[in-house]
């Protein structure tokens, strides 16, 4: 039996995303009480109003319902993520669904809309596909697997099923398009359930045990470091801040080599923030603040999604993943403010908070990768401050980088997966505000709070290409709001691979 991909250890079964059909379906050969969708395109210039889909002539006269009625009835003007339903006989539906401008994100949009309003369902019948060339169709399946995501605790079971199987109205010789996206879908699907995982399971030994089966499912190596060999590894940062917890720290390494790896492959790392619970140690969070703090391991997440993804996607390039994963609890044998840490490698960091802990595991896990895994390239992702959410709000991530090229690849890649960044500057003006009088920098050093987070990172990746994702602004989804569900994001896993899946992610970065 196949195992179900969004099942995660300890939990009950878990719903999965609907499995994709390709078919160049007749509309007057529709089973009774199905659920049929339909594209609405705006009015153009000189048209009296919103124009329907390819086929929906042909539905019309099959389903014996005047669709255009329908659609002015309802008043719908063909908008980006409208949808009107229309009863049948028989328990079906005509689903009729705007795509705007018809740009990538708009077939998103519908997608997901869709897939909300087909929850339940054995089978939706999907038109809009055949309006979509490759990079829509692919927006479209991947709006179709997320707007279905459910995540449960429940004893019952989940609350609602996603839609079985989705008919797309398009050729099967599309198929390796379908499967790309699926896969992508799949893993922003994965990090969503990750960070939405309850912290009374959810720790740096539950997330080790995790990614222990993706990654024998995914043919990746992987390798756990316990905190006896952190300690005696010299991974002060993420010691300190797991100290006081009752379940102690990992760092987790995943490493991808492509069919035809040579040496000089190039080497991509990709560094996760796995904070499994923050109450802000003794510099401790108010309660409000602290009701979120599960999904403080989105970085580390969208690692392990990723990663379990690369042989999928097609990845061309080696990627080695590494999670630091701590809890950051309270108790007698916390770390305090007044501290100072040795990071791995020997630079030294003054504690004067205990909440601003992401940038000290994040810290040892970046040092390692630079000094002993020779990579070409690193990237970290990590819900790392609030001072990013003050900066950019909630839609949209901060990105830092020393390289303009590879600033560029990941920012294109967030637009193509709807997944957006905005680039900050790693401004050395606000250097000397990370200076400490008794160590090599202090871990708070104060606003710009995204900044100064950024420059603190620097310092541990020496002169190597690297990019900093701050998540934090988007984090959390407060409304179901297109491929968004309420609750922890999973931001980052779609536009990493959206990046990694081209034929030559590194080239041109120095």
């Amino acid at each position: 039996m196949t195992p179900n991909p969004t099942d995660l250890v300890g939990l009950p079964a878990q719903v999965s995303p609907p499995v994709f059909v390709l078919e160049e379906y007749d509309a007057g050969r529709l089973p009774a009480g199905a659920f049929v969708a339909c594209a609405v395109l705006p009015a153009e210039d000189g048209t009296d109003g919103p124009v329907l889909g390819a086929g929906a002539s042909e539905l019309s006269d099959a389903l014996g319902v005047d669709l255009l009625e329908v659609l002015a009835f309802h008043g719908g003007s063909g908008a980006a993520g409208e949808l009107i339903q229309h009863a049948l006989p028989g328990g079906g539906a005509v689903l009729l669904a705007g795509l705007g401008a018809s740009r990538p994100r708009d077939f998103r949009d519908a997608g997901a809309a869709l897939a909300r309003a087909a929850k339940g369902r054995d089978r939706l019948h999907v038109g809009l596909a055949a309006l979509a060339d490759d990079v829509a169709l692919r927006a479209l399946v991947e709006g179709l697997a997320l707007g279905s995501f459910e995540f449960h605790w429940r004893s019952a079971g989940a609350t609602a099923r996603p839609v079985a199987t989705v008919v797309l109205d398009a050729a099967p010789a599309r198929q390796p398009v379908v499967e790309t996206a699926a896969a992508i879908a799949l893993a922003g699907w994965r990090s969503r359930a990750l960070a939405t995982t309850p912290s009374n399971l959810k720790n740096p030994a539950w997330l080790a045990e995790q990614a222990a089966v993706w990654a024998r499912e995914s043919g990746l190596d992987l390798r756990v470091w316990d905190d006896s060999e952190l300690r005696e590894g010299g991974f002060g940062g993420i010691i300190a801040v797991g100290q006081a917890s009752a379940t102690p720290p990992r760092l987790l390494q995943l490493s991808y080599s492509p069919p035809k790896a040579r040496r000089k492959t190039p080497h991509l790392v990709l560094v996760g923030k796995g904070i499994t619970f923050d109450s802000g140690g003794l510099s401790i969070k108010p309660a409000d603040s602290m009701v979120t703090m599960k999904r403080d391991m989105t970085g580390g997440a969208v690692v392990l999604a990723t990663m379990a993804a690369l042989a999928a996607v097609g990845c061309p390039i080696r990627v080695t993943g590494l999670v630091a994963a701590a809890e950051n609890a309270v108790s007698g044998s916390s770390y305090r403010p007044g501290d100072v840490i040795r990071h791995y490698g020997g630079r030294t960091t003054e504690v004067t908070n205990t909440d601003a802990e992401g940038r000290l595991v994040l810290a040892d896990a970046l040092a390692y990768a630079a000094a002993e895994l020779k990579p070409d390239v690193v990237v970290d992702i990590a819900t790392l401050t609030g001072a990013a959410k003050v900066a950019l709000g909630l839609k949209t991530g901060a990105l830092f980088a020393t390289d303009d090229v590879l600033a560029a690849r990941i920012t294109a890649a967030g637009d193509a997966a709807g997944e957006a960044l905005w680039r900050l500057p790693l401004a050395a003006t606000y250097e000397e505000r990370l200076s400490s009088k008794i160590a090599d920098a202090d871990n708070a050093a104060g606003g710009p709070g995204a900044i100064t987070a950024a420059l603190f990172l620097q310092h541990f990746v020496g002169d190597l290409p690297w990019a900093h994702l701050d998540v934090a602004p988007v984090g959390d989804t407060v409304a179901d709001d297109g491929i968004w569900t309420a609750g922890p994001s999973g931001f980052g896993a779609r536009l990493l691979l959206h990046w990694l899946e081209q034929d030559a992610p590194l080239e041109g970065i120095s």
